[in-house]
């Protein structure tokens, strides 16, 4: 039965940003979910390296307080 089905639908992608099939190169459907995703990239990053100095901050600071 899937056979039949995999003969009509032509083969295609989704696009990673907003899930939408698309028939052709890449990972996105359109210029405008290439740049969303590469703006929500940035913020996860960003926020990434945000936690990291946090930790960082609050092991220097635990290792000052008690002397470790």
């Amino acid at each position: 039965m899937a056979g039949v089905f995999a003969d009509k639908i032509p083969q295609h992608r989704h696009c990673e940003e907003c899930g939408k099939a698309f028939v052709g190169e890449g990972n996105f459907c359109s210029e405008e979910c290439k740049e969303t995703a590469g703006i929500q990239a940035k913020k996860k990053l960003k926020k990434l390296g945000l936690i990291w100095v946090a930790l960082i901050v609050i092991t220097i600071a635990v290792i000052v307080m008690f002397g470790l």
